[in-house]
């Protein structure tokens, strides 16, 4: 495939917002084989190995853990490829090392139980920290297979919480305030605006050992270089932002107002505004399949939604990929109709939770 024809830099912003990044059209074999000599490379003779999620969250676990483990070596996840994540690790990792998973939360426990069992053999240490919605018998298997599984009140705590108060280290007071920061954003409470700095820093760094370090260093109060490319980087997103916002549709179901939209955006920025426009639980439809769950006090059942479309999460927060696209002439279809089948799959999945 012509590299141009898929490259953002150039295009208009407006075809921008309708269409997925680059790295959507790496076939799934290539993104496999990099992630299988990333991991090679990463766990190779390190004494720790943090799994986890890539999003402010994920990565403010894997630098309070690098307080305990220095060399700790960071292997990012997410919940679709955990499976492969962990297995990979059980492979390449050296015996005796200690194995942490942090924000993730499986399913189910079958397709990670080969992995887990292989890792239960090499590691010392096995730990796992999350505020997801758990199944009580998924929890249960994983402790079983040797995990010290602490789950948080995901209502109450981000998973850096969790880590913070889990790992037996004095942190400095500016890692247990990134911690607090965090959770601001991730429990989307918005109530100090260094959280949405932490959250699109995840996004826009160079890469996950970047903000790392930057965190640890900083905790939330970022140097004035990372400032400057916050500035930068906004100017695109809030207008990203309004397109998203334009493109809004809102709906009566059961007795709830919510809100829809498609494109590539700040997914919390377009939700707030939805909310701001009356919407009790906000979709955001994104142009790689997937789609973002926000919702509001008067809508606390977004993980509900989630689960009947190949999704989890909180309350007020959840995501979902609906099993819908079986070819590219689907994902064509997605992108020229700005979403209009991932839109009906997931309204209907609100009317069927607000009819229970």
């Amino acid at each position: 495939m012509d590299e141009a024809v898929i490259a953002d830099d150039g295009l208009p912003l407006e075809r921008k917002s309708l269409l997925p990044g680059g790295g959507f059209f790496v076939p799934d074999d290539v993104r496999a084989e990099r992630a299988i000599q990333e991991v090679k490379d990463a766990a190779d003779g390190a004494d720790a190995v943090v799994v986890t999620d890539t999003d402010a969250d994920g990565l403010a676990c894997a630098a309070l853990i690098r307080e305990a483990h220095p060399d700790a070596a960071l292997v990012p996840s997410g919940p679709h490829n955990l499976a492969d994540d962990l297995e990979r690790v059980a492979e390449f990792a050296a015996d005796g090392v200690a194995v942490y998973v942090c924000d993730l939360c499986p399913d189910a426990f079958e397709p990670i139980a080969d992995s887990v069992d292989s890792l239960a053999e090499r590691a010392s240490t096995l730990r796992w920290f999350d505020h997801h919605q758990w199944d009580d018998e998924v929890a249960a298997a994983v402790r079983a297979a040797g995990f010290d599984l602490v789950i948080g009140d995901s209502e109450e705590e981000c998973t850096a919480d969790v880590t913070l108060r889990s790992l037996d280290v004095s942190f400095a007071d500016h890692l247990a305030e990134l911690a607090a920061v965090t959770r601001d954003h991730d429990l989307w409470i918005k109530e100090d605006e260094r959280s949405d700095d932490l959250a699109d820093y995840a996004r826009w760094a160079d890469d996950e050992e970047t903000y790392i370090e930057t965190v640890r260093n900083h905790g939330a109060d970022f140097p004035p270089d990372v400032t400057e490319l916050l500035a930068e980087h906004r100017v695109e997103k809030e207008e990203l932002i309004e397109r998203a916002t334009q493109r809004a549709e809102y709906h009566e179901i059961g007795g709830y107002t919510v809100g829809v939209t498609y494109g590539r955006c700040s997914q919390n920025e377009v939700a707030e505004a939805m909310r701001d426009a009356g919407a009790d639980a906000s979709v955001v439809v994104k142009p790689a399949g997937s789609a973002s769950f926000r919702g509001t006090e008067s809508f606390e059942r977004c993980h509900e939604v989630a689960g009947l479309v190949n999704g989890g999460g909180h309350p007020r927060a959840a995501g979902c990929k609906p099993d819908i696209y079986d070819d590219m002439l689907d994902y064509a279809h997605h992108w020229t109709t700005q979403g209009a089948v991932a839109k009906q799959v997931l309204l209907d999945a609100f009317e069927t939770v607000a009819e229970e």
